[in-house]
């Protein structure tokens, strides 16, 4: 198997088609977007027991967060009290409880990401995507275990970080590879396996409610039986796209295209190590861009059901909030593959100065939208958003190739996924709070938004700064010839 996964017999021979390597990323990004689906599990699992009491109030709120006590004698019984629930097998868990476990899996993806990214670079895609394919499948064996079990601990073990670490492994894995075989089109190789991240849901959820339904009986929910048939399919599927891939051999070139012989604009012929990239500035206004981004379009992504439904005061029923959300997830796809390849011909730094200044714009009519009482017209309006959303995510992988080159690319962007694991908390955590803020302070549900919808846009202007500032690379961070053959050094100063 060692033989198999090595990145020494994978090199492509000289008649190899690089349009095979696509749906190879693909099948990996189709599997891994499930996690965007995951709320179908939501309330099947919070329905289990149908023992809703004992570790909630009378509003099923948990109730094991209590402030800590002045007493050091009265920690220990503190914190048995606070993390009872990782372990009780009497009582059902909550919303809050298992929100968490998409968190944790969105903390893991950019830890992951950012520290097996050089591993990337020399073990090859292939055993990367095997190994992210463990991992994932793993993922829902885990937590398959926990349900039966009733540990909860055992999902935010399985899905949480088994699966978060199959998801950064599996995002980055295709990423370098198609950068490779796609010198001539970084923007939209990058953004045809990326959407596939976007659409995995639109598979995930439908395919996740049969399994459900199929195992449902008087005594279960169905959800571990289909934990366990997802873990096998995403397994096969991910190994079979991780054996697809292929390196191109030293020296290839699309036939037909002829490489820059120097340096244009903000696009650069050399390479920056990973490590010299972290100590540039041009990285953290991209992990900038990345996070203020990311942080305005999940924080619509986590509350778009109930937001529509209550800014427009029950003029939309829950079935057409639904329908809604899949609409999102739609512009999420088309984005991720629509800005990706026109960055191709806009370049990557005037692709996301439209996404921050067109952003901040919807973001502050989104409020004359619902007062207007504009259904089209607030659905057109986050629909851009979201396709901007996607797009800032496929597209980054080709400006990060842009400004340190495209070898070291795979690691450079799993140490810029970072930004995702901050924004994944950040985007929800403000619409969620701001929102029922406004409603402590007695403001209308209908209006509880308008403060979080101008602070979005704010934090998108910021970002159009960030962006500007980007710059090329210093020449003293470019890497020279090593003494190693084919290896790279740090530059001297």
């Amino acid at each position: 198997m060692s033989s198999l996964l090595a990145k020494e017999r994978i090199t492509a021979g000289p008649r190899f088609n690089r349009w095979l390597i696509p749906p190879a990323a693909l099948a990996i990004h189709l599997c891994i977007g499930q996690a965007y689906a995951f709320s179908v599990f939501k309330l099947p699992l919070n329905t289990m027991l149908g023992k809703a009491h004992g570790l909630f109030d009378a509003n099923k709120q948990p109730v094991q967060w209590k402030a800590p006590p002045a007493a050091a004698q009265n920690w220990l019984v503190w914190l048995s009290d606070n993390l009872r629930f990782l372990t009780d097998r009497e009582y059902d868990w909550s919303q809050p409880q298992l929100a968490w476990i998409f968190t944790i899996a969105i903390v893991f993806l950019g830890l992951s990401a950012a520290a097996a990214g050089w591993w990337l670079e020399k073990a090859g895609p292939r055993k990367s995507g095997f190994v992210a394919a463990c991992c994932w499948s793993m993922g829902f064996v885990v937590s398959a275990i926990g349900v039966w079990l009733h540990q909860l601990w055992m999902l935010y073990l399985g899905y949480g970080v088994l699966g978060g670490c199959g998801l950064g492994l599996g995002y980055i894995t295709p990423v370098s590879t198609l950068i490779r075989w796609f010198p001539d089109r970084r923007g939209m190789a990058t953004g045809m396996a990326i959407m596939g991240f976007g659409g995995g849901a639109m598979i995930a959820s439908p395919l996740s409610n049969i399994l459900m339904d199929w195992f449902k009986t008087a005594s279960t929910t169905g959800v571990p039986e289909t934990f366990l048939i997802l873990g096998a399919i995403y397994f096969v599927a991910m190994t079979a796209g991780a054996f697809l891939f292929r390196l191109p051999p030293p020296g290839w070139r699309p036939l037909g295209w002829t490489p820059p012989a120097h340096a244009t604009r903000l696009v650069t012929t050399n390479y920056v190590l990973p490590s010299a990239a972290i100590a540039t500035l041009s990285f953290y206004l991209l992990w900038a861009v990345l996070f203020l981004n990311v942080t305005a379009g999940i924080g619509i992504i986590e509350q778009a059901s109930p937001m529509i439904q209550e800014v427009f005061n029950g003029r939309v029923s829950k079935d057409a909030a639904t329908g809604f959300v899949g609409l999102l997830s739609l512009f999420n796809l088309v984005g991720r593959f629509a800005w990706s390849s026109a960055s191709d011909r806009l370049g990557r730094k005037p692709t996301y100065a439209i996404f921050f200044a067109l952003g901040a714009a919807l973001f502050i009519a989104l409020p004359f939208t619902w007062r207007a009482g504009s259904v089209p017209l607030f659905v057109a309006c986050t629909g851009v958003i979201l396709s901007m959303y996607g797009g800032g995510f496929a597209a980054i992988p080709a400006y990060l190739s842009d400004i340190f080159g495209t070898r070291y690319v795979g690691a450079i962007h799993g140490r810029l996924l970072t930004a995702w694991s901050a924004a994944g908390v950040a985007g929800p955590v403000l619409v969620n709070y701001i929102r029922q803020n406004q409603i402590d302070h007695h403001v209308p549900k209908a209006n509880a938004y308008d403060v979080t919808m101008y602070l979005m846009a704010g934090l998108l202007a910021v970002g159009f700064v960030c962006n500007l500032l980007v710059s090329r690379v210093h020449p003293r961070h470019y890497a020279v010839p090593a003494e190693t053959p084919g290896e790279l050094a740090p530059a001297k100063t």
